[in-house]
């Protein structure tokens, strides 16, 4: 009969399913209001009865668990009866079943959410634990009948200081500074980061923009002079803005606990999950800014650098293209200012019918165009589409060199 009665006791709370754990009914009768503690004696050994012997939890068969989920509001429970009471029935605050506020943790030396916050604060670290252990051994606690949970605190502590550290992290990460001459930090990445990019875009526009206007039949070369003036300030700019995006990226961020991580100095598996979960989340958000960052570099690098190597791309210095039994000419050209503009005009000339290869140099401002040995020289061709392209040109030599 007893093996069955056994099976049958309640072990879950009714109302949420979370597994309870046992509670003094000496507990019961301190914590639960008047009206309601009268029926609980206070028959039961304290856990906490000496001071030779840690403060345990109570594993003697009580009838009454005790629910820490914060899904419910039920605190209490009986094993065989219906019987329940719930958090506006007792006479404190259940810190555990708190989600916000001070969250009491430590009901016998003071110790709560709040005020590990504020320590974290003051100096980086917690010494809640070190404090508690101290004032076990004297003057000694009396958890029984000041926790509603009826055990020692340590444990909800150590999961409180976790709370706390976590909070702190994401108030630094999404609270706005009160200053107006500050932005966020996140918002000043992301604009570092964008502005980086848009610089390095307009650095090198003298020399894609006039590609892209001619492709669609558009004068480009006075735009791209333009934007040539300009492309050393656009250069600084881009520098500037990727300075700024490195120091957001990789300044040192303020640790909460700097201490090696107070809630992970003892070896309760609620320890063990603090200094796991923490620490994946805060390398994962860091390590995706850093890999942003770095794209954004490789980005900017390679539109800074476009007019260097965009004579590879389009092929424009194949001397090799230009024979000696060519017909050639060649042909001066005013308005290049880097290879980009030689790409260009590459581009152009070999838009000519009859024109076989090209070879601009645009440092001397020169074009040597080759046609098949016997053939002219299609020269007004040649300057026509040079000067919708938007250069002065006049031919050098138009005799064959």
């Amino acid at each position: 009969m007893s093996k069955q009665t056994e099976t049958t006791k309640r072990v879950q709370c009714p109302s949420c399913g979370h597994k309870a754990k046992r509670v003094s009914t000496l507990t019961l009768g301190a914590l639960l209001d008047d009206e309601f503690a009268e029926k609980f004696t206070a028959d039961s050994r304290s856990c906490c009865a000496t001071a030779s012997e840690d403060c345990a939890s109570v594993k003697d068969d009580t009838g009454w668990r005790f629910c820490p989920s914060q899904d419910c509001d039920v605190v209490y429970f009986a094993e065989e009866e219906d019987t329940q009471f719930t958090e506006s029935q007792l006479k404190v605050p259940v810190g555990e079943k708190e989600s916000s506020g001070e969250r009491a943790l430590c009901y016998c030396f003071g110790h709560s959410v709040g005020s590990i916050k504020e320590e974290l604060g003051a100096k980086g670290r917690s010494d809640a634990l070190e404090d508690i252990r101290a004032k076990m051994k004297d003057p000694g606690c009396h958890c029984e009948t000041s926790n509603p949970s009826g055990s020692c605190c340590l444990g909800s502590v150590t999961k409180g200081i976790q709370i706390a550290q976590e909070e702190i992290r994401m108030n630094d990460l999404n609270v706005t500074p009160t200053s107006t001459a500050k932005s966020s930090t996140g918002r000043g990445e992301k604009i570092a980061k964008i502005g980086t990019v848009v610089s390095a875009i307009m650095a090198s526009a003298c020399c894609w923009l006039p590609l892209l206007l001619l492709a669609v039949g558009v004068s480009g070369a006075g735009i791209a002079a333009t934007l040539e003036t300009y492309r050393p300030l656009f250069m600084v700019v881009t520098f500037g803005f990727l300075g700024a995006a490195f120091y957001f990226t990789y300044r040192p961020t303020k640790a909460v606990a700097e201490s090696g991580h107070d809630c992970c100095t003892t070896e309760s598996e609620v320890a063990d999950d603090c200094c796991a979960t923490t620490g994946k989340r805060r390398f994962n958000m860091m390590s995706m800014n850093k890999v942003m960052l770095w794209v954004v570099t490789v980005l900017a690098v390679a539109f800074l650098f476009f007019p260097s190597y965009v004579g590879v791309l389009f092929g424009t210095n194949d001397a090799a293209a230009v024979t000696e039994d060519m017909n050639r000419a060649m042909f001066q050209i005013e308005g290049m200012s880097c290879e980009g503009c030689a790409t260009t005009v590459a581009q152009a000339i070999r838009q000519v019918p009859g024109v076989v290869a090209v070879d601009v140099n645009y440092e001397k401002g020169q074009a040597v165009v080759g046609v098949k040995p016997g053939d002219p020289i299609p020269e007004l061709a040649i300057l026509a589409i040079l000067s919708h392209a938007g250069y002065r040109v006049q031919p050098a030599n138009s005799e064959s060199l």
